[in-house]
């Protein structure tokens, strides 16, 4: 990774926090992203001083569209290239809140915001092609059921199921991202990262899973690993390619539901 820069968000602590650190002690240039600066710059510092790597840092809380657009031109007017953007960041809530932009807070942090980004910082990509575009997703995409009327919890809101429904959207996002980006010199997957002993499972599910270390290998196997040069459209697990839910390959669905992802972020 010597002389690639990565965008990691979501990694003031967590998966996200351990994938930035061992990219940089891979030798990349690694950006961090948080959703205020001390916490971003605190991360920053850490991982700096650990690894000795140069470190950035920029800010954007995903509850707010308009600092996900900000923060895409922060990151558009840094010096050098976008090798390698890890869409990471994502929350499990408990209780139906709505963003300052009218959207269900999961369904917005997790899936619209990262999707967002990407679409405001693909030029850049492109100008640094071949680079790469890595989504975690989540193995509960493969329990999200489409319903329209419900996919914000209009009718009825469970955690699982909006938490399900944003993953579900994480995967469908990739697949259509690799489809309309096939030639370009940028490809983009998605992963699995297992049961991660993290904030959020410890607090949404009261269980604990396997290492952070863990956590992050597949985000970094899809990063650095040359064996996946070129390969694009793919949902991993334990670094390994497998198959997605079944919605999420259904070609006639899956562009309703981008359909729907545009329409509500105006693009």
């Amino acid at each position: 990774m010597q002389g690639k820069t990565v965008l990691v968000t979501g990694s003031t602590d967590g998966i996200g926090k351990q994938t930035a650190l061992e990219l940089a002690k891979m030798g990349a240039k690694v950006i961090m992203h948080g959703r205020n600066a001390e916490r971003a710059q605190s991360a920053a510092t850490e991982v700096r001083s650990t690894t000795g790597a140069e470190i950035d840092f920029v800010v954007g809380d995903f509850s707010s569209l308009a600092q996900v657009r900000r923060m895409a031109v922060d990151v558009r007017l840094s010096p050098g290239q976008l090798d390698v953007l890890i869409n990471n960041a994502g929350v499990y809530m408990l209780e139906r809140q709505m963003t300052i932009d009218g959207f269900e807070m999961s369904w917005q942090v997790n899936h619209l915001a990262p999707y967002l980004l990407t679409t405001l910082l693909l030029e850049r990509m492109k100008s640094s092609a071949p680079s790469r575009i890595i989504n975690v997703a989540s193995i509960m995409h493969n329990q999200a059921r489409l319903d329209y009327e419900n996919l914000q919890g209009e009718k009825e809101f469970k955690p699982s199921r909006m938490y399900c429904l944003s993953k579900l959207g994480n995967v469908i996002a990739t697949l259509d991202l690799a489809e309309r980006l096939a030639g370009s010199g940028i490809t983009v997957n998605c992963l699995h990262p297992g049961i991660v002993d993290t904030k959020m499972l410890r607090s949404s599910f009261n269980i604990q899973g396997t290492t952070l270390e863990n956590g992050a290998l597949t985000s970094l196997f899809l990063a650095a690993s040359p064996s996946v040069e070129g390969v694009t459209g793919k949902y991993f697990d334990d670094c390994k390619e497998t198959t997605p839910s079944p919605v999420s390959l259904d070609v006639s669905e899956r562009r309703h539901f981008m359909q729907v992802t545009n329409q509500m972020l105006g693009i």
